[in-house]
Order: C-alpha cells, then structure tokens, then sequence
C-alpha cells in the first residue's frame, strides 16, 4: 500500500493530506442551492468510494466526523473494511459556551460522544473557540476543564479556529494542545486578516497547523490552490480538502503529490475545442 508524506501530532503519525468534509455533507460556501445539491447526492456508498481513494493513497485522516452524520461514520467504516487501512478521526464538535455546571455536563456528554466513535484527534468547533478567546488578556477560556476532559477520553486536544490570534495565544499560555485549525489560501478567503500574516504565525508555531479550505471553497483550481499550500507550509504543517467524486480525490492527491516532489503532475487534462490547437 502506497503512503503519503506523513507528519506527527503528538505520537500520533498523521498524512499530510487530510480528507475534508464539507462537500461531504453540504456546506459548499457557496450557495443554499449547491448545499442542497451536495446533500442530495452524497450517499454512504459515494463517501466510502471518496473515502477509498484517500485511505488506499495513506491519506487515512478526516477532518469533520460526527457521531450524528451517520451516512458519513457508515462510510468510514466502509472504506476502512475495504483497504484494510484505519481512517484517522479529527473531529470538531460545537459545544455549549453558556456558564454553569448544566452546559459543562452537556459538554462532557459530547465529548463521551465523539469518544464513543473513535475519534483521535478533537478540537472545539470555530464557533466554540473563537467564542471563549479574550483579546483584552490574550486567553482562551474553558481551558482548564475542556483539555484535561479530552486527555481523560484518550483523545488528543486542540483548537479549531478562524482567528490567527489562537494558535498565538495558545502558545503564550503553554496549552497542553496538540495541533491548531487555521484557514490558509491564495485568495484569503474567510481568513481574519492579511495572507502573510497568517503565513509568519503558522510558521511560529510550537505545534503543527492543519491548514483548511486550500481551495477557498472551490474558487482556486486545485493546481494553484495546493502549490500554495504546500509551497508556504512547514514539513511538519497539514493541508485538508474535500472533494465530491473519487475522481477528484485522485487529482488532488496526484496534483499534491507533484508539488511535494517537484514534477510534473500525470493528469489527463481537461479537453475543450478552444484547446484543440495544442
């Protein structure tokens, strides 16, 4: 079995390729009517064909499970029994943010939850983090229960976020995290502030960054979108893509694979009359 280039989260051996579940389970970034789309047409037998690409590549991670997205769990668990591979689990979930002991047991219980599937690697949904961080003292609240509960499970903690400011922060404090979520493109999409700002704090970073909407959603080629990523990334850093067919899975994995190796890509280009010429 073929292995993609690998990096380390904690003890935990982790491809550097991860994939995405957005044009999984319908959150395009794009339009309510191409969310609808995805939703209808992505079935457990197309996430596990998708899914089978990665896996059998060693692109054995995804990014986004949940145990309430049934069709996608029963697709990893397919694609798994079909290549013989483990699928690596990095999940995201939302938590409730309201103070008091009631949130903090619900808290708890989504936690047993995303355990309870097997999930390795789990950070707080951008909605969570981004809601706990004080700008005023540079830190991240709900800390000190939310890391230690995570370790209890057997799961590595770390913090998704759109913010750069985060992984800064998390650093100052010395948190006991594993890994940080941070949006990284060419065009900047959904990102807070400028592209090499966010460049300079990925490369400062005591921990490895997985890096998350590289094509910023569809509106970068996969070529320029992943020259970028992978050219402006430390060895050590993580790049996550979601794709809709296995077709797609395969170019982004060759289209990676060149960039990583510095060749040309052995792709079938797309054929259209204006090309006819060449």
């Amino acid at each position: 079995m073929s292995d993609f280039p690998r990096t380390q989260i904690e003890g935990l051996s982790v491809p550097r390729l991860i994939a995405g579940t957005n044009w999984f389970l319908g959150f395009s970034h794009q339009t309510r009517a191409r969310d609808k789309f995805i939703k209808s047409y992505q079935s457990r037998e197309r996430l596990a064909d998708i899914l089978e690409v990665f896996l059998a590549a060693g692109c054995n991670a995804v990014y986004g499970g949940n145990p309430d997205a049934t069709e996608l769990e029963n697709a990893i668990r397919d694609a798994e029994d079909r290549t013989g591979r483990e699928c690596i689990r990095i999940c995201i979930p939302s938590l409730n943010t309201a103070d008091g002991q009631e949130a903090r047991d619900e808290n708890l219980r989504t936690l047993d939850a995303f355990a309870g599937i097997g999930t390795q690697i789990l950070m707080p949904h951008q909605c969570t983090t981004d809601a706990y961080v004080d700008r005023r003292t540079r830190t991240i609240r709900e800390m000190d229960w939310f890391i230690p509960a995570v370790r209890e499970r057997g799961m590595i903690p770390g913090l998704s976020t759109h913010m750069a400011e985060v992984p800064v922060y998390a650093d100052e404090m010395d948190l006991d995290v594993g890994t940080y979520i941070q949006i990284y493109n060419a065009t900047g999409f959904l990102m807070q502030i400028e592209i090499d700002w966010v460049h300079r704090m990925i490369w400062q970073r005591k921990k490895p960054v997985i890096t998350i909407k590289p094509l910023a959603a569809g509106r970068l080629p996969p070529l320029v979108g992943l020259a970028f990523s992978f050219a402006t990334i430390r060895e050590c850093d993580m790049v996550t893509i979601g794709c809709m067919t296995p077709d797609e899975a395969k170019e982004v994995i060759e289209i990676s694979l060149s960039q990583l190796e510095r060749r040309e890509s052995d792709l079938e280009l797309q054929r259209t009359r204006s090309k006819a010429s060449m």
